[in-house]
């Protein structure tokens, strides 16, 4: 049986491209192996360029493919593989480039590539592809949550990204193949869909009539789908129409990512943000008042070129005000053939170090304060794998809607269902509880309240 090897740089799209291309290699018969301990005949780099540093890392992990097996096809996706073909055909040993998009036709490559072992670049321009590329992932491993690609390309061009022009402009799947995909995922046990992309609230940009909210009041209609989770959504996408579907359907989770970047205006403006504080913060706060609860998490990017002391103070007062749950925080790092690698006042990297230390020290008080709100309260988990903690403690580690972690007693047989768990210990990354009850969604609520129906748990596991 032929064997191939992944290794995946970057974001969570990146992971689930590599999923889809699995798919491709497994129809052919290929059998996946671990790219660090087993020799392949076909290993596949996806990479990342969102950094200078993303693409040094890349070049780094094609040089040890060759090296793990020079007579193997070396195979190279993703970001940098669309940016930068020309670089990679130059290492010796790469067989094939193809960039972000025609991975469909990548097994037609791979075979005419093993009769002649001619170096192939598939690599087109990015910006001339209009439609979105299907590549479907029918099941996760080890996942209770299935991610689904409704969306590709970006058309913001912020001064900082690199990424509209790996990914070119944005291309939103068909609704038909979205609801098919998710029906499919519902059916093959999945209860929670997580809908991603690379400007996910960018979707239906290039459609008529149909957008990101008509969407999800489509996907609130398939029947045994729990939970419906969004990965990313820009403060500008979210309008009257969002925030009322947000409010009314029951399977929309209380969380959403939404990037501030930047809490001070004039940084806003040079990073090419389409929104100011305020309008940011009058979004937050429909966002609250439309779903009481809801986690709203963040990205900030710190020491942007220009960035004061005191720009950064009231950044930092201004993210303090809004109460993330959680921010994920990032140093400024410059990306060559980007607006803001050329602009001057760049900032020194000992300051930017202080500053990200500074706000990851807020991020963590503000995660605690957000979680400490819940002790006490039951709240609906799906586990997702059992937690390693101590040896025969019997624990499950799971997320409610509203994104908080939470480990509990139970057993392997639990991943994947509906459980009720009462929240009693709340930490900055996780929670702890004690269960309940596993809801069946099959039953009718009033049943499911009832304590006829309790979990009956393993003898083990029974106090």
């Amino acid at each position: 049986m032929p064997t191939v090897a992944f290794y995946t740089l970057g974001c969570k799209v990146n992971f689930y491209d590599t999923e889809a291309i699995w798919q491709l290699f497994k129809n052919e018969g290929y059998e996946q192996v671990d790219f660090e301990t087993t020799t392949a005949d076909v290993y596949l780099i996806n990479t990342c360029t969102v950094t200078n540093t993303g693409d040094k890392k890349s070049r780094q992990i094609i040089r040890r493919a060759i090296r793990r097996n020079p007579d193997a096809i070396i195979a190279v996706t993703g970001c940098y593989a669309q940016t930068s073909p020309a670089e990679i055909m130059a290492i010796e040993g790469v067989d094939l480039v193809i960039g972000t998009q025609d991975r469909d036709k990548i097994m037609t490559f791979v075979k005419q590539i093993q009769d002649d072992r001619k170096p192939v670049n598939a690599v087109r321009n990015i910006m001339k592809t209009r439609s979105f590329e299907e590549l479907d992932v029918p099941d996760f491993a080890e996942r209770t949550r299935a991610f689904l690609k409704i969306q590709e390309g970006c058309n913001n061009f912020c001064t900082f990204c690199i990424i509209p022009w790996s990914r070119g402009l944005s291309r939103s799947r068909e609704p038909q193949s979205v609801l098919e995909q998710a029906k499919a995922l519902v059916a093959a046990g999945y209860k929670e869909i997580v809908l991603t992309g690379i400007h996910t609230g960018g979707y239906g940009d290039d459609m008529e009539n149909y957008n990101l909210t008509s969407l999800l009041w489509d996907l609130d209609k398939i029947e045994g789908l729990e939970r419906i989770r969004i990965s990313s959504i820009e403060a500008s996408q979210i309008d009257d129409a969002m925030i009322e579907v947000l409010n009314r359907s029951k399977k929309m989770c209380r969380h959403l990512h939404i990037p501030l970047q930047a809490g001070e205006n004039s940084v806003l403006k040079r990073m090419r943000r389409k929104y100011t504080t305020e309008q940011f913060a009058s979004k937050i706060k429909r966002l609250h008042e439309a779903m009481p609860g809801v986690a709203i998490t963040t990205d900030v990017i710190v020491g942007f070129p220009g960035e004061t002391d005191e720009m950064f103070e009231e950044g930092y007062r201004f993210m303090e005000e809004l109460k993330f749950a959680e921010m994920h925080v990032f140093p400024y790092s410059k990306r060559t053939g980007t607006p803001a690698a050329r602009m001057d006042d760049q900032v020194d990297e000992e300051v930017k170090n202080d500053r990200v230390h500074k706000l990851i020290d807020l991020s963590e008080k503000m995660q605690l304060e957000y979680a400490q709100q819940y002790v006490g309260t039951v709240l609906d988990v799906i586990p997702e794998r059992e937690y390693k903690g101590a040896p025969g403690e019997g624990l499950v580690m799971g997320y409610t809607d509203n994104y908080l972690q939470v480990i509990f007693d139970g057993s392997e047989d639990m991943i994947g269902q509906l459980c009720r768990v009462k929240i009693t210990e709340a930490g900055v990354n996780e929670c702890r509880g004690q269960f309940l009850r596993v809801l069946d969604s099959r039953l009718p609520a009033e049943e499911q309240e009832s304590d006829s129906f309790v979990y009956e748990r393993p003898e083990a596991l029974r106090a």
